[in-house]
Parts: structure tokens; C-alpha cells; sequence
């Protein structure tokens, strides 16, 4: 589904041609004297949004691929934050290119939330120990546990605290912030940081404890997609005041989806009042 038969292009004059040759994803780029072709190493996302392609130029660089694939589209469209990028030769028309290993803009940083186990960095490619995301992911090295049957001897988050949890999806889904001054609540991408959101809102700040990812989230089963699984958990909390109100969906209201970009929606999970057509910071929280 991640070939599309028709040649997609880049302005000013690229023309991108996928294929899948022998079992070898790959893109031929042109312009109007040269091509190049480039294999599709990696496909960064669970495909419920978007995935993202990566490859690598060498042993110190990697390159974004230029075009995604959308769900909700069906097919391939610019990948995020490349959108206002103009290439300059062939090479640059490809994708945006990345250093290896940078702790702070690196994409070894995709492979650590989008693979299980370490990383490999010390030789000559980026090789994730177990790719996707599995259970040693969230629960840690298992190995000790299944030769034993010991509980200790594996990670369990449930049995953190709800800041510490809120820490801990944090490290894929982003962390709250040291310090709120340094985010920029206006900004719609940022609403994809789940925790660092919630940790903004009341409900969270005065649940003593109680609210957190798993509060809605069940780690081991798919995401819950209707109205009626949160407005539950909602319920259990503010079941007098929506009962008198007589709200049916308290998510739509006091958790927007924001569209930074066409065909990817976000849920803001900084809970709260919205002024209407306000979507990034509540007027009540």
C-alpha cells in the first residue's frame, strides 16, 4: 500500500517514482538531466496516523525521506516539517538529511522510541535490537523473570506513581517540562506531547495521584477509539456535575483534537474549558 503507481512530485522540478523491486522498497528521484535511486531502509510509526521513511547516506548521516504516508489519505504527502524546505540540487530533493548519533536532534532518537531493547550504535549503521515496540520496551530486560517466575525481577509501571508515569511514556511521548516558560502553547505540533500537556491540567494536578496515562489508556490492548470508554473515566470523577448537565461527550469539549497538518489529528490532553474555535490553551483549567 506504500507504492503508489503514479510518479509524485517536488517543486521545482523533481519527479519521485517508488517501487518495490525483489523485496527492496525504493525511491527513484529525477529532475530534468540526472536520477538517483535511493532504498527505503526504515519506516518510523504504526501506521494509524502516518509513517515516516528513513535511510541511510552513510555512516554519520541519515535522510528523512521527503514524502509520508497518510492514513487518513490513503496514500503518500509530504512529511511533516518539509513542507516549506526548497531543494537545491537532486541530492537535497530526496529528503531531509540528519546526523546519526546526536542525543538532541539525532535520528537515533527515532530508533530508540520505535524499537525494543538498546540501540546499537558502536558500529558502523544504527541497529536497534528489537524492531518495533514489544514488551521489554515498557517492562525491561525480561530474561531473569521467565527463567524464574519472579515479579520482582521485571518492570512493572503500573506500580509508579502517576507523575512517575507520567515521566515515564514521557520518554516517546515527550516528558512534562522542567520549566513551562520554555514551550510554546500556541504552537499546534506540540499538542502531540501527550504528558507534557496533561500535566498542565487540573484534573491531573488535583487527582492526588490518581490520573494518569493509564487512567485511560489500557497498555495492552489497542487504543480505545469511542466517545464512551473516556467518558467513563471522566465520570468517575465529575459524575455529579455532567449528570446535572447532561453532557453525553466530555472529550469533544474539554479535549479537543488539534490539526497541526492535513490528515493528522491530535487529541489535546490538556484538560479544560475552550473558548470556541480555540483549541491550544483552555480559557479554564
Amino acid at each position: 500500500m506504500f507504492v503508489p503507481k503514479q510518479t509524485l512530485e517536488r517543486k521545482p522540478g523533481y519527479r519521485f517514482r517508488f517501487s518495490l523491486d525483489k523485496g527492496v522498497f525504493q525511491v527513484r528521484v529525477s529532475d530534468a538531466t540526472d536520477e538517483l535511486t535511493a532504498p527505503i531502509e526504515w519506516a518510523f510509526g504504526a501506521g494509524e496516523q502516518a509513517i515516516t521513511f528513513a535511510s541511510r547516506i552513510n555512516q554519520d548521516w541519515f535522510v528523512e525521506h521527503y514524502f509520508s504516508y497518510y492514513a487518513a489519505l490513503g496514500r503518500m504527502d509530504v512529511t511533516p516539517g518539509q513542507q516549506g524546505i526548497t531543494p537545491k540540487s537532486l541530492a537535497q530533493s530526496v529528503g531531509l538529511v540528519y546526523k546519526a548519533i546526536d542525543e538532541e536532534e539525532g535520528i537515533v532518537r527515532c530508533f530508540r522510541c520505535h524499537s525494543t531493547g538498546p540501540v546499537n550504535t558502536s558500529g558502523p549503521v544504527i541497529s536497534p535490537l528489537e524492531a518495533g515496540v514489544h514488551c521489554e520496551a515498557c517492562h525491561g530486560p525480561g530474561g531473569e523473570h521467565v527463567r524464574s517466575g519472579d515479579r520482582k525481577l521485571i518492570g512493572n509501571p503500573k506500580r509508579m506513581t502517576a507523575t512517575a508515569i507520567n515521566q515515564f511514556c514521557g520518554k516517546c511521548h515527550r516528558p512534562p517540562a522542567a520549566s513551562t516558560g520554555a514551550i510554546d502553547w500556541n504552537y499546534a505540533w506540540n499538542v502531540r506531547h501527550q504528558p507534557l500537556y496533561l500535566s498542565e491540567s487540573a484534573c491531573f494536578r488535583k487527582s492526588n495521584g490518581k490520573l494518569s496515562c493509564f487512567s485511560c489508556h489500557q497498555a495492552h490492548e489497542p487504543l480505545a477509539r469511542n466517545a464512551a470508554h473516556y467518558n467513563q473515566v471522566c465520570a468517575s470523577c465529575h459524575a455529579a456535575t455532567h449528570a446535572s448537565a447532561g453532557m453525553a461527550n466530555c472529550i469533544d469539549c474539554h479535549m479537543p483534537r488539534v490539526s497541526p497538518q492535513t490528515a493528522l489529528r491530535f487529541t489535546n490532553h490538556w484538560i479544560g474549558t475552550y473558548a470556541d474555535g480555540a483549541k491550544l490553551r483552555p480559557i479554564r483549567r
